[in-house]
Order: C-alpha cells, then structure tokens, then sequence
C-alpha cells in the first residue's frame, strides 16, 4: 500500500512539473524608428496592402526581417513617453514615427496624467478617438459644432471609456492626487492634434481682443482679469485639486 502511494505521489509530481508554464522573459525596449517618416513616404506609392508590407518587413533579397528588425517595425513601444511637463507626458502612435501605420486609418496613443494634470483642450482634425482610462481617474468633457451647443462631461474609473467625435474640443483632467493613465485609440494614421490655446493667441492682438470682447490687448497686467470671464468650474476645480494635492504654486 506504501509503495503504491509513492507511486501516485510521484506520477502527480510528474505531471505538475511537465504542466507548469515556463517561465517568459519579459520583452525588451524597441526604440522608435527614427526615419519612420521617409519609410511610410515611400510605403504610399505601393498599389496594395500585400505590397506595402512586402517592402517594408522584408529585406533587398526578398527575405523576411527576423529578430530585432523585425520587431522595430512591427511593436510601437510606448514605454518611450517623452520627458513630461508638469501634468504628464502622452504618446501617440502615428505613421510618422510608426510606418506600418500608412494607410490602416488607424492611431493610439498612451498618456501618463499627473496629480492634478490637464491634457489641454484640442481637437483632432481628421479622427474620431475612443478614449480609455486603464489606470486612475479622469474628468473629461467635449464640445461639437455650433449647432449642439451643450458641454458633455464625463467621469471615468479604470477601464471605462467615451469617445470624442472628430474636430470636437475635447479634454481630461486628473482630479486626484494619484497618476492616471489612458489609452486612445483614433480612426486615421494621421490624426493631427491642434491645442485650442495655443492655436487661438496666435492670431493677430486685435482680433484675439474683438473676439473677447476686450478693448485693450490682453497682457500679464490683465491675465487675472481675463482668467475671471473663463468657465469657473473648470478654473475653480483644478485650483481645487492643485490645493487639496498640497501642489499650489
């Protein structure tokens, strides 16, 4: 009876040794293809999808890359996230620095959102995005066209997600004092991304004023009194949360 046990015991420690996953290492960084944007230049004259990655994922004897330089031009690693500002870091997957992308539609994009951090209001000139948040908490919020004149704001948890409709003003804010990260997934190789901020001061003064509504042009003399006819929910809920976060300039 003794050795009969030994027996089992030693033909179930077999089978668990056999059936235990070997161990994977864990994959190394993949820089960015640097002349990625050359690459996908010359990916456009090809008539088909078959003959695009034919030129692109095989070498001058027709062989398919192996190794390293395959996997540069197939795996975007967004661990590459640029040196941040204050509010975070973002970065996004395009054809111009991923050429695999020439003619799929498709982008993404993955951002780390600091405590309290704002990814400012932009739009996207040729994409629709389906955001996700995989990480933390954001307060999102877009707005359409003239025509659908209503701001639609949005909390979202980890794995949960909303969509900006392409050219709409849109925006996340982290009201936490812990990082967040989201992922975006938009509907062209070439999305575009025009910051309405920055976009809008570089107009000419007059017109910047008139458009405001301002008589005289707007300088660091006047900034507070300009910051006062902006929305106060949005201004007062990061002061808020730069205060609450011991973050306050």
């Amino acid at each position: 009876m003794l050795f009969k046990s030994f027996v089992i015991v030693a033909a179930l420690a077999c089978v668990l040794s056999t059936s235990a996953a070997p161990a994977v290492a864990t994959p190394g960084p993949v820089p960015v293809v640097a002349n990625a944007a050359a690459i996908a230049s010359g990916l456009k004259m090809e008539p088909s999808m078959n003959d695009r990655l034919t030129k692109l994922l095989t070498d001058s004897s027709g062989k398919l890359l192996t190794g390293d330089a395959l996997r540069q031009l197939t795996v975007f690693d967004f661990n590459n996230q640029p040196a941040g500002s204050k509010g975070g870091s973002i970065l996004i997957a395009t054809v111009d620095n991923f050429p695999i992308l020439e003619e799929l539609g498709i982008s993404g994009a993955i951002s780390i959102v600091e405590p309290c951090g704002l990814n400012l209001p932009h739009t996207h000139p040729r994409a629709n995005e389906f955001f996700t948040v995989i990480d933390g908490i954001l307060d999102t919020g877009f707005v359409q066209e003239n025509g659908f004149n209503t701001v639609i704001e949005t909390q979202l948890g980890k794995y949960q997600g909303t969509v900006f409709p392409m050219g709409s003003l849109h925006y996340q804010q982290n009201p936490t004092c812990s990082p967040a990260v989201f992922v975006a997934s938009l509907s062209n190789e070439d999305p575009g991304r025009s910051d309405m901020g920055a976009s809008y001061w570089m107009l000419p003064s007059d017109i910047v004023d008139a458009a405001l509504g301002y008589p005289e042009t707007i300088g660091g003399s006047s900034i507070d009194a300009w910051r006062s006819k902006l929305p106060a929910n949005l201004a007062a809920g990061v002061d808020s949360c730069l205060k609450a976060c011991g973050l306050s300039a």
